[in-house]
C-alpha cells in the first residue's frame, strides 16, 4: 500500500512539473505568436517572404529534425508503444517553425505546436526521473493535455483531449488524475505569465424545440462533411507535394508561392494566419457562404506543403464560418450556430467528440439547452466525418470500426 501511494505521489509530482514547464512554454509561444501575427498584419509585404521562410524551416528540419518531423503522430506512436523517443529538439524546432509560418502569413494553427512542445518536455522530464515505460506513457499524455489546455485556456478539454485522442493507446485509471492535474497546472502557469485567451459568446440560447433540433442536426451533418473535406484534402496535398517535390525545401517554397497566388486570386488576406478576425466576425453576423471553403484550401495547402503549425484553430474558423453562413439559411441564431460549428468540426476532424463537447462548455458556458445543442452537433459531426482524422497515427476510429464486425 505504501509503495502504491508513493508511486502515485511521484506521478502527480512529475505531472505538476510537466504542467509548469509546458504552461510556461505555451506562454512564451502565445506571446511570440501574438507578436508574429501583429507584425504580419502591419507589414503586408512579409507575405512575399513566405516561400523563403518555409524553405528555411524545412532545411532546419532536414538538418536537425529527424524523427521530430513526424510531429503529433510521433507522440501517438510513442503512446501506442513505439520505440522511437520524442526528442527534446522537437520543442524549439516546432516553436520557431510556427512563428515563421505566422510571421510570413501562412494559414495554420497553434495546437500542434503546444502539444508537441508539451510532449517533448514530458519525455525529457520522464528521462530525468528515470520512469518506467508505462509511467512515461502517462507523463507523455500529461504533456499533451497541458499543451492543449494551456494554449486554448480550456484545461478540462485539454485533459479529455489527451485521453480521447490516444483512446486505446495507454488509457488507464492511473492516468486520469495526473493528466487532469497537468492540464490545470499548465493552464494556470500560462495565465501566471500574463498570457491571455480570446472569449466568444453564443448569445441568447433559444428554448428547446423539435424544429430547432432538426436544423442543428442537419447543420451537424454538413459540419462532419466539412471536417472530412479538410482531412482528406490536407492528407492528399501532403502526399502529392511529397511525390511531386521530394525535396522538403522546394516543397515548402512552392507551397508558399501557391498561397501568395491564392491571396491575389481571392482578393483577400482574410484566410491567412490563424484567421481570428474571421472567427470573431462569424459570431457577429453571417459569414460569406464560401469563407469556410477558402480557409480550408489555404490551410490545407500551407500544412500540406510542409509548413509548421496546428490544424485546430483553422478548424475552429472553418466551423464557425460555416455555421454562421448556414444560420441565415436555416433561420437560426448566428452566434449559436457559429459556436456549434466551431466545436463540431473539431469533433469530426480529430475523432474526439467528448473533448469537443467539454471544449464547448468551457468556451461558451452552460446556458439553457446550449449543452444539448452542442452535444448533438459534436456527436453527429463525428459520425458523419468518416474514418480518417487529422492525426494519421490515431487508432481509435479503426478500433471501433473493427468492433462492429
Amino acid at each position: 500500500m505504501a509503495i502504491v501511494m508513493k508511486t502515485s505521489l511521484v506521478r502527480l509530482a512529475v505531472a505538476a512539473v510537466v504542467g509548469i514547464c509546458t504552461g510556461s512554454a505555451s506562454a512564451l509561444f502565445l506571446t511570440s505568436l501574438e507578436w508574429a501575427t501583429e507584425t504580419s498584419m502591419s507589414h503586408a509585404w512579409l507575405l512575399w517572404l513566405l516561400p523563403l521562410g518555409g524553405a528555411l524551416v524545412s532545411w532546419l528540419y532536414m538538418l536537425y529534425g529527424k524523427d521530430a518531423a513526424k510531429g503529433n503522430n510521433l507522440l501517438l506512436d510513442r503512446i501506442y508503444g513505439g520505440e522511437t523517443a520524442v526528442p527534446l529538439r522537437m520543442a524549439p524546432l516546432v516553436l520557431f517553425g510556427t512563428i515563421i509560418t505566422h510571421l510570413f502569413s501562412g494559414s495554420a494553427g497553434r495546437e500542434g505546436t503546444a502539444v508537441q512542445m508539451g510532449g517533448s518536455l514530458a519525455e525529457m522530464i520522464s528521462k530525468r526521473f528515470k520512469l518506467s515505460g508505462a509511467e512515461r506513457k502517462i507523463i507523455l499524455l500529461c504533456g499533451i493535455s497541458s499543451g492543449f489546455g494551456s494554449v486554448f485556456g480550456t484545461p478540462a478539454a485539454g485533459a479529455i483531449f489527451a485521453l480521447e485522442v490516444a483512446a486505446l493507446g495507454a488509457i488507464s485509471l492511473e492516468s486520469i488524475l495526473p493528466v487532469f492535474l497537468a492540464s490545470y497546472v499548465g493552464h494556470y502557469a500560462t495565465l501566471a505569465w500574463g498570457a491571455h485567451h480570446l472569449h466568444y459568446s453564443m448569445g441568447t440560447v433559444p428554448p428547446l424545440s423539435a424544429i430547432l433540433l432538426v436544423k442543428i442536426a442537419a447543420a451537424a451533418v454538413l459540419f462532419g462533411l466539412a471536417a472530412l473535406l479538410f482531412v482528406k484534402l490536407t492528407h492528399k496535398l501532403k502526399a502529392w507535394f511529397t511525390k511531386l517535390l521530394p525535396n522538403p525545401m522546394i516543397k515548402s517554397f512552392v507551397g508558399g508561392v501557391i498561397v501568395i497566388a491564392l491571396v491575389y486570386l481571392v482578393g483577400s488576406r482574410n484566410y491567412l494566419g490563424l484567421g481570428l478576425p474571421l472567427l470573431q466576425h462569424s459570431f457577429e453576423e453571417a459569414a460569406a457562404p464560401l469563407a469556410f471553403l477558402w480557409k480550408t484550401i489555404f490551410t490545407s495547402i500551407t500544412l500540406g506543403s510542409g509548413f509548421q503549425g496546428g490544424e485546430v484553430t483553422p478548424l475552429f474558423v472553418i466551423g464557425s464560418t460555416l455555421g454562421s453562413a448556414l444560420a441565415n439559411l436555416l433561420a437560426v441564431s448566428v452566434p449559436l450556430l457559429a459556436g456549434i460549428g466551431l466545436i463540431s468540426i473539431f469533433s469530426g476532424a480529430t475523432n474526439t467528440p467528448l473533448a469537443s463537447f467539454i471544449l464547448g462548455l468551457e468556451l461558451f458556458g452552460l446556458k439553457g439547452y446550449g449543452w444539448l445543442y452542442m452535444l448533438i452537433g459534436c456527436a453527429i459531426a463525428y459520425l458523419c466525418s468518416g474514418a480518417p482524422g487529422i492525426y494519421s497515427a490515431q487508432r481509435a476510429r479503426r478500433y471501433f470500426k473493427e468492433m462492429w464486425h
